[in-house]
């Protein structure tokens, strides 16, 4: 079975959702904004974005895929979700994967948005990570509960940042997600057990209105 994006509490998992896919103009990534001013412009511009209760579901899909495209690197997500066997599968596997894997987030993502309930985003510091990357830490405030510590992992490519891995409370996505993965390829008969756990799931999301 394929669980949520994140793996982890529903109550966690819509803080990441909530705080991870908001849209940064084009020009401003070209201009290369510091991380923290990425991040910080990401939850910034939440309640105005995605969480109005007027959209429609269908818009809120579209927005959701469409801030995906243009701030996270998917591709570098979802190969490092399925580990070796991406170097091993398919030109057709790829593509069905890859189709899967950006539907199953933004199906997760509207529903999180959809139960959004007035979290606010706090930016603190960035440190480098490596070459490329930067660590950007945040916090996620809320109004009944104590703060949450977020963590971005923020790369920089041709120019452009991008969003690689969130770090709720200390637990990685990326990783949790390549475990939850790895654990159905080596239970569901290979990467094609996971393309059709994906689509079983694509499937019954669109057949429950998401």
């Amino acid at each position: 079975m394929i669980k949520t994006l994140s793996g982890c509490s529903l109550l966690i998992a819509t803080f990441c959702m909530a705080f991870l896919s908001f849209s940064v103009p084009a020009s401003a990534a070209t201009d290369m904004a510091s991380p923290t001013e990425f991040v910080q412009r990401l939850g910034d511009t939440a309640l105005m974005s995605l969480t109005s209760k007027n959209l429609s579901r269908k818009t809120r899909e579209e927005r959701v895929r469409k801030i995906l495209d243009d701030n996270f690197d998917i591709t570098a997500i979802g190969r490092f979700a399925i580990g070796p066997y991406w170097r091993t599968a398919t030109d057709a596997q790829r593509d069905d994967y890859m189709k899967l894997f950006e539907d199953l987030i933004v199906e997760t993502y509207t529903n999180r948005f959809e139960a959004y309930s007035g979290q606010t985003l706090k930016v603190s510091g960035a440190r480098a990570s490596g070459r490329d990357d930067y660590i950007v830490e945040s916090r996620v405030i809320q109004k009944d509960a104590a703060p949450i510590g977020l963590e971005w992992r923020v790369r920089k490519e041709d120019g452009h940042l991008r969003i690689v891995d969130v770090i709720v409370a200390g637990v990685s996505m990326s990783f949790t997600q390549r475990a939850d993965f790895m654990s159905v390829i080596q239970n569901e008969g290979g990467l094609n057990g996971l393309i059709a756990s994906l689509q079983k799931r694509h499937e019954e999301s669109q057949h429950n209105g998401g």
